[in-house]
């Protein structure tokens, strides 16, 4: 079967803010302190990735309010808040909590007068502290909501991080991809996942992971089940690796049209993202392993400004340009051996 035929899994409809508040504090570190109406949170769910400043909002401008969206409250909002009379204080905050907002976060450590923390109570919305700036909050934030909300997708192969490039290992069943992977472990190199592999779209990036329950170990038929932090240790593994190869493992066929040169570069779409695609044909004797290392060295060759294929049909074309219209000159692959004097 031809890879990249792989059905996303369907994205999450849903996160409890009190779920968020969790990660926000174990994952990414974040103080946040609770305002008011905390004991909500169980309740109120966010439904998508994007956030909001309601300036507008609080202006008076509600007709195009994304109040569905998780609201922030940095410095320009709070100094206008503070700015106003405490009557049209009132009347701006009422412009937001008339809407069933999902959380309301104040960053850089601003905050907001008791009255106005009622009314948010009143209307079960809660409010969170955190003495982070604006900028990297919603950041982090964002970050965070995009891989709850994002795309993901299962396949059936090995991941391993090669000099840091991240290579899925692609193939039939028992055709080697666990072996592989296994040597380039033993070789120093690290194991991101084996048999399932998770893909998550984050930016137009495809970031892998192993399963909660598959991660560090490996299959190896007629072996069985190995853990690989056990054997080689905590450097032999990784979380998560961004994808940027896919070598797919072949049985040799005659007949299979193979590129020889490199200059034809195959891709693969997995999330609709592009990926670079390696078909590798196997024979006996050939080995694997060294070949995965050679294509991760040549992608950061590439990656730099280096192409071995295109330096090698550049020196073809001009030494056929150099000697097009010479008929004297020796038909030599090689114009002069020096003798063996090493």
């Amino acid at each position: 079967m031809p890879f990249g035929n792989h059905e996303p899994i369907p994205k999450k409809e849903k996160i409890s803010v009190a779920y968020l508040i969790e990660k926000l504090k174990d994952r990414a570190h974040i103080d946040l302190h609770p305002c008011v109406a905390d004991e909500y949170c169980g309740e109120r769910y966010v439904t998508e990735a994007d956030l909001h400043r309601p300036g507008l909002a609080l202006a008076g401008y509600v007709k195009l309010f994304t109040y569905q969206r998780i609201q922030i409250i940095g410095n320009t909002e709070s100094q206008y808040i503070t700015f106003l009379p405490k009557e049209k204080r009132i009347k701006a905050f009422e412009n937001l909590v008339q809407f069933d907002i999902p959380v309301l976060f104040l960053t850089d450590n601003n905050q907001l007068p008791d009255y106005l923390l009622d009314m948010a109570r009143e209307a079960k919305i809660p409010i969170f502290r955190t003495s982070v700036d604006t900028t990297r909050f919603m950041y982090v934030l964002r970050d965070l909501l995009e891989d709850q909300f994002t795309l993901q997708t299962m396949v059936h192969g090995s991941m391993v991080d090669v000099y840091g490039i991240g290579i899925l290992i692609a193939g039939k069943s028992g055709i080697g991809k666990s072996e592989v992977a296994l040597d380039l472990v033993e070789r120093g190199h690290r194991l991101v996942a084996d048999d399932v592999v998770m893909l998550t779209k984050k930016s137009n990036v495809l970031m892998v992971s192993a399963t909660e329950i598959n991660k560090h170990f490996m299959e190896i038929r007629g072996l069985g089940i190995i853990d690989i932090v056990s054997m080689f240790g905590i450097r032999s593994i990784r979380y998560q690796k961004r994808l940027e190869v896919v070598l797919e493992l072949s049985l040799w066929n005659k007949d299979q049209d193979i590129d020889r040169t490199g200059l034809n570069r195959d891709t693969t779409s997995i999330l609709d993202v592009d990926i670079p695609l390696i078909n590798l044909p196997i024979t006996p004797g050939k080995n694997i392993t060294v070949i995965a290392e050679v294509i991760a060295m040549n992608y950061l060759l590439r990656h730099y400004g280096y192409d071995a294929a295109e330096a090698f049909q550049h020196k073809v074309q001009s030494s056929i340009a150099q000697k097009k219209g010479k008929s004297d000159f020796p038909r030599r692959a090689v114009e002069y051996f020096e003798g063996d004097i090493e």
